[in-house]
């Protein structure tokens, strides 16, 4: 009997000219199923964010309220504006990096090479930003207190402007010590003390009978819930702890949640740029050794322009449920 023997060649690697699926080499493809992933994880997290935020609207904070800090202009109530030029930034590097790519697909490497220098500068001008952000979302302003109950209160005055607990604080001498090891205490470890104790701000709310308490309650206004002075007085007996500022466990802005989710996902992001940024650099390197101009392509740049591209969509996705709806 004969034996039938069956043949599987191909004409061409499966990666190889026309064979191509979409066009696309295996560099591009893979980018592109890591862009989709990443898309998908992001969805994740905002979902989870705007689930979060519409179950607790009432107590949410309020953005133009929380973002109202711009650099060398303390005191100045600047709602969003140092957002929104973070965000100009990272949307202009998103251009530079357009710019280096199409140099690149026609082969000037100097070109190339300046608009992936604008766009690690923009980047890097993106991440101080946000850590400066940060660093005035973690220190707060104005000092809040929580009530035992786990309620915000917040203090203003007359008019409904803020008042920082500095302003009116009471200076009464204590013996609070903090519970760090280089204050001897090793066999406990606690957080540092507030700047001032819940009896110093009771105290001196009661020395200024022009303060009312506001409360982390939303009216249908859109603005948060102001007390009267009786009201204001008896909320203040169940005071807790004075809260400075937002962390993981505390937020003097209003739901502990909205500080939770605003560390993780813009971290989470910040963390993407900080990688871009650093492939950018890598690349660029790459440009000025003449790596690409031997290959007769600059499609690495290409990819990683992919990539940047993603990041700043995130971040217009993040910037707009973070700080305008």
């Amino acid at each position: 009997m004969a034996a039938t023997v069956t043949t599987t060649a191909t004409t061409g690697k499966t990666w190889d000219g026309g064979n191509e699926p979409m066009g696309a080499s295996y560099g591009k493809l893979m980018m592109w199923f890591f862009i989709v992933s990443d898309a998908l994880t992001f969805s994740g997290f905002l979902a989870a964010y705007g689930f979060s935020r519409f179950k607790f609207i009432e107590t949410w904070p309020i953005a133009d309220e929380v973002f109202n800090h711009f650099p060398f202009m303390h005191g100045v109530d600047a709602p969003m504006y140092y957002v929104a030029f973070m965000t100009f930034i990272l949307i202009f590097s998103s251009v530079t990096m357009v710019l280096a790519v199409d140099a690149g697909h026609h082969l000037k490497k100097t070109k190339v090479a300046i608009y992936m220098v604008l766009t690690i500068i923009g980047g890097f001008i993106f991440l101080g930003s946000q850590a400066w952000e940060w660093k005035n979302f973690i220190k707060g302003e104005y000092g809040a207190i929580e009530t035992k109950g786990g309620a915000i209160l917040q203090f203003v005055d007359a008019n409904g402007k803020r008042v920082a607990l500095a302003d009116f604080a009471a200076d009464i001498p204590t013996d609070r010590i903090s519970k760090k090891k280089s204050e001897g205490i090793w066999f406990a470890e606690g957080a540092d003390l507030p700047t001032y104790s819940v009896e110093e701000v009771v105290e001196g709310f009661k020395a200024r009978p022009d303060l009312l308490v506001r409360t982390e309650w939303i009216t249908k206004d859109k603005k948060k819930t102001v007390l009267s002075r009786e009201e204001s007085v008896k909320r203040l007996a169940d005071a807790a702890i004075v809260v400075e500022g937002a962390n993981l466990v505390r937020n003097e802005y209003g739901h502990k949640l909205f500080a939770n989710f605003f560390f993780f996902i813009t971290g989470f992001h910040g963390f993407h740029v900080f990688t871009g940024v650093m492939l950018n650099i890598l690349i660029f390197f790459n440009v000025l050794l003449g790596t690409y101009e031997k290959r007769r392509s600059y499609e690495m740049v290409e990819k990683i322009g992919l990539y940047w591209h993603f990041v700043d969509l995130v971040w217009v996705f993040v910037f707009t449920f973070f700080y305008l709806v």
